[in-house]
């Protein structure tokens, strides 16, 4: 029996930004398994929907001068950030962004993004935490879907290194777009997309990610830079061409393109430089290429030659070479492998060779003869390089090929670091252990350039540390490890000796790190922005090594037990807090304050046996945004003031911490304007009503303005562990803004490092004299799980059954698991109707689209072979609308399969 389901008008706005649909009836988004899915010659993959926005000149003038095609792959829709323009959150959130980012993209000549339905949870430093919550396996397997579906020759992503600030989402989104460069060339990697899907396996010619190690952008039209990373290949595109197509310079487009991104509150951007000296370039790195290398790196299509532009070599288009080593780290008179790989295309390259170029005094063993090589033919020589045995240690230097065929020639190159015989290094981080982990994993240990080994230790303190002694010869090694600590410092013993170190052994020793000096000025504000650099210099087979680390000095505080606790009524009194006041005037991001009456603060502390009690004092020349209660939340927009506890002192991010927001006012006149607190990115987050009942907050703000003092009570209790009276993490920080857009300008706090609010590592620590902490097991975190779905946005449909990609990457319908409209849909009168059959059941997500906006929606349940009528009565206005070419568009889900569909309205 044919159900029936009649709908009334749900009106839903949502602007259309997109290539036209092709013509025809019920479009259906199976072409991904018919070869006809969208094929881009750039894919761009990022974590939220603006991550792309400083490349979108360089993407702009590859599409308008080269005609390259760039398409987005955005991991999530951004529903965990905050929002400048209204008061969506979640999900909402997530489809306002989209349109933001399909807005904003356009500009660049971008169509296409495809987005993953990957929750957007919150800020983190923590690779490791984002793989947690966004899994590996599901997230990887869609990427590598979206390569071999839309065949890039070039993938361009983000950062994967732990640099301090980079986002944990970031750093996860690179590795997984690294992965899925190797995988994707793999058949038997997530086989069953080429065996049931239709799928091939696509060898994406280069990865590259966004940035440079280097001390500085360049600016003006020669975008000269001078990597830190000699052995790094760096290319450089200026933003500055002028567009003819916009009738400016792609350096404004991108400008005007970013300030689409309001919620995140960008709309204040200024315009770009109109000097083009001062007009900056984007710089990227090379992750990995299977293309021989453009000799010239500064033209603006260096990266594609090659892969998606003609190169100038003279070797056919899509021509492969590249090199592998059995080594990264390579050992002075020990021999390693290199093998040098070459690929043809569709044209011989005739008598082919390959030779090595290396450094002065290094040897190199093997034919490079080829002989002739056909079309399709991979074939390859493998040649045996050893450095001389006096080779500095811990240099970075390339191994490079040359192809010589008889139709043209190409270069490419691989670094490779030589190594001493025995290198000790500082305990890593957890973050910096997972990334290197993940480098070797992958193969792409070059990636590991100039990371710094630190050692956070509190004023005055002493620590254990942790050195790792690894030895990378042949041979069992002997020696000792010393310490050169600047003053202030000291390491105890100030060296250590070993014996008999295996070999590709690692040793740990541990040795007491000290602060001597507690006046030396902590946070970022002491030695080189906050680094105090020492060596550790390791001596065996006759070769020294010296490795860079250093120490972050945080600061200490020590807090009493009041006699009575504090009365929580928003002013300091004399007698109330006992101790030191500690500064809170310490600048971490943003713009620094005009003086201290435009952003300072300081704070006191005391306990009771069962609460820690704070008392914060704001200095503030204009009160920003006073937001109503239901938006007290995502502090960083406007005035507040954040306490940050992990108390454990133990934890890699700041899911297991205690995170609180609080907002000395908000727009509540007929409540007095009250304070509000609001936990993020911890352990729980959500208003403290919800998630720590036990909290107290009072506040006032002075008359005439001139800041506010907010006071807090935090029960023990409510932190997600038991708070170690020593041993413990906690950072105030003050958050300014001096406008009435939902922008911050200014970030000032206690410890204070770019990033800090999620590096626990780096927090001060509290001494609280008298406190015995109850046995008590850690809380379980609680991390936001509700993602945005590609089904509940019409654009997403939309481009869906344009481009023959399904919806969120998931695997294509088979005809088991598919959906059919048997009828309509038909405007008749003022009823707009259509049937729908299944041959599975499933879920149907329906809008009826004006050609710019939905003006209805509805959601609804198939089961396998039952016919579905569905019908809406539609308004005067709504229906001359869709007169004009209204569709009705289909999103389909059955069994984790997706679908869709946009027939027209007859």
């Amino acid at each position: 029996m044919k159900q029936r389901l009649s709908l009334l008008v749900v009106l839903l706005s949502v602007a259309l930004v997109g290539a036209p649909l092709p013509s025809g009836g019920a479009e259906v988004s199976l072409a991904v398994n018919r070869g006809r899915s969208v094929d881009l010659d750039v894919l761009f993959v990022g974590a939220h929907p603006d991550d792309e926005a400083f490349n979108l000149s360089t993407f702009g003038r590859w599409d308008e001068y080269s005609g390259v095609k760039t398409g987005v792959v955005t991991i999530t829709r951004g529903e965990g950030g905050g929002n400048a323009v209204g008061p969506e959150e979640g999900p909402a959130l997530g489809l306002l962004r989209e349109g933001e980012e399909r807005r904003a993209v356009r500009r660049a000549g971008i169509t296409d993004i495809f987005y993953l339905d990957t929750v957007d949870f919150y800020y983190t430093v923590s690779a490791a935490l984002t793989e947690d919550v966004w899994g590996h396996d599901e997230t990887l397997e869609k990427i590598v879907r979206l390569v071999r579906a839309t065949r890039p020759e070039v993938i361009v992503t983000m950062d994967p290194a732990p640099i301090p600030g980079n986002h944990g989402h970031h750093q996860y989104a690179a590795r997984l777009a690294t992965e899925a460069f190797y995988l994707a060339a793999d058949p038997g990697a997530f086989r069953e997309q080429v065996t049931s899907e239709g799928l091939r396996a696509w060898r994406t010619a280069s990865i590259f990610r966004q940035g440079a190690n280097a001390d500085a952008t360049p600016t003006g039209r020669d975008c000269d830079i001078s990597p830190l990373e000699p052995s790094d290949n760096v290319f450089a595109v200026w933003d500055g061409r002028w567009s003819a197509t916009h009738d400016k310079r792609w350096s404004q487009v991108e400008v005007e393109a970013q300030r689409e991104y309001a919620s995140q509150g960008w709309a204040v951007f200024g315009d770009a430089p109109s000097n083009p000296a001062d007009i900056p370039c984007d710089i990227y790195t090379l992750i990995d290429s299977r293309v021989p290398l453009a000799e010239d790196t500064d033209r603006s299509t260096a990266m594609l030659e090659g892969a998606a532009v003609e190169p100038e070599s003279g070797l056919p288009l899509g021509t492969e070479l590249y090199l592998r080593s059995d080594e990264f780290y390579v050992v002075g008179g020990e021999s390693f492998e290199v093998t040098a790989h070459v690929r043809s295309g569709e044209d011989e390259l005739g008598s082919s060779s390959v030779s090595l170029s290396v450094p002065p005094r290094w040897q190199v063993e093997g034919p490079g003869d080829l002989g002739m090589v056909d079309p399709h033919e991979s074939t390859g020589v493998t040649f045996m390089v050893t450095p001389p045995e006096d080779s500095p240690p811990s240099v970075r230097t390339s191994v490079g090929a040359t192809l010589a065929t008889e139709v043209g020639s190409g270069t490419t190159n691989r670094a490779v670091e030589v190594v001493p015989p025995v290198r000790g290094t500082l305990e890593p981080l957890p973050q910096v252990a997972d990334f290197r982990r993940w480098a070797r994993r992958v193969g792409v240990e070059q990636l590991d350039s100039l990371l710094v080994d630190r050692l956070s230790i509190g004023r005055g303190e002493s620590v254990p540390a942790g050195v790792d002694l690894t030895n990378f010869s042949r041979e069992a090694q002997s020696g000792l490890v010393r310490f050169k600590t600047g003053a202030g410092f000291s390491m105890a013993p100030a060296e250590r000796r070993f014996t008999a170190l295996a070999p590709g052994a690692t040793e740990r020793v541990i040795v007491r790190a000290a602060n001597t000096d507690p006046g030396l000025p902590v946070s970022n504000m002491g030695g080189d922005e906050g680094d105090y650099p020492f060596d550790i210099v390791t001596q065996a087979g006759g070769i020294t090594d010296r490795k860079l680390a250093a120490f972050n000095l945080v600061p200490v505080t020590r807090v009493a037990e009041a006699t009575t606790a504090p009365t929580l009524d928003g002013a300091v009194t004399a007698g109330e807090y006992l101790g030191s006041n500690l500064n809170l005037s310490r600048l971490w991001e943003g713009d620094p304050p005009d003086s201290r009456a435009d952003a300072s603060g300081r704070a006191r502390m005391v306990l009771t046996k069962d609460a820690l009690y704070l008392g914060v004092e704001v200095a503030d020349d204009k009160l920003g945004t006073v937001l109503p209660p239901s938006d007290a939340k995502r502090h960083w927009r406007t005035d507040s003031v954040e306490i940050a506890i992990d108390p454990r002192g133990d934890s890699e991010n700041t899911s297991s911490t205690f995170k609180v927001g609080i907002f000395p006012t908000t727009e509540a006149p007929r409540k007095g304007n009250p304070p509000a607190a609001y936990r993020d990115a911890d352990a729980h987050q959500g208003l403290i009503a919800q998630t720590a009942p036990g909290m107290e907050i009072a506040s006032k703000l002075s008359s005439p303005y001139d800041g506010y003092t907010v006071e807090a009570k935090i029960p023990f209790a409510e932190l997600p562990a038991a708070m170690h009276p020593r041993r413990n993490g906690l950072n105030i920080f003050i958050y300014d803004s001096d406008t009435q857009d939902k922008t911050g300008q200014t970030r000032l706090g206690w410890s204070t490092w770019e990033g800090v609010q999620g590096d626990p590592y780096r927090w001060g620590h509290a001494y609280l004299k008298g406190y015995r902490a109850p046995t008590r097991s850690m809380d379980e975190p609680i991390i936001p799980g509700e993602a945005t779905r590609s089904l509940e946005s019409p654009r997403s449909i939309l481009q869906s059954v344009r481009n023959g990609v399904p919806l969120a990457a998931a695997p294509v319908v088979m005809p088991e698991t598919s959906v059919a409209v048997t009828s309509g849909p038909e405007l008749a009168g003022a009823t707009l109707s259509m049937t729908l059959k299944a041959s599975s059941r499933g879920n149907a997500h329906l809008f009826v689209w004006d050609g710019r906006r939905s003006v209805s929606r509805a959601v609804v349940s198939l089961d396998a072979g039952a016919p579905i009528e569905v019908s809406w009565t539609l308004g005067e206005q709504d229906r001359a609308a869709l007169a004009e070419g209204g569709r009705v568009l289909v999103g389909w889900q059955s069994f984790g399969r997706t679908q869709s569909l946009a027939p027209r309205i007859r």
